[in-house]
């Protein structure tokens, strides 16, 4: 078994409910056996799955948990190396 782990300190510093949601809605979209904490989420695979293809699915489906809870504007998925990814928040821009 394998297994992809989703930090997001920075997420729940806006709201500790969006671990209980982001599992929820990777649970709807993906099946796998699917774990959540404070801090992170963890998704366990089954052997056999093609990595890469894995990989991607669940970067757009963070990506598209972000844009459905209009998050995609303060923050972003980022590698967080082999088997991780972290939701880290965006530098804010100052505009003269």
């Amino acid at each position: 078994m394998s297994e992809v782990r989703v930090a997001i300190p920075e997420l729940i510093k806006e709201d500790e409910n969006y671990a209980e949601l982001l599992a929820d809605f990777l649970r709807n979209r993906i099946d796998v056996a699917l774990e959540a904490s404070k801090e992170e989420v963890v998704l366990t695979f089954e052997e056999g799955e093609e990595a890469l293809a894995r990989r991607g699915r669940i970067r757009q489906r963070l990506k598209k948990f972000l844009h459905k809870r209009n998050l995609k504007e303060d923050f972003r998925v980022i590698s967080g190396g082999e088997g991780s990814f972290i939701i880290k928040g965006r530098r804010k821009r100052e505009y003269e």
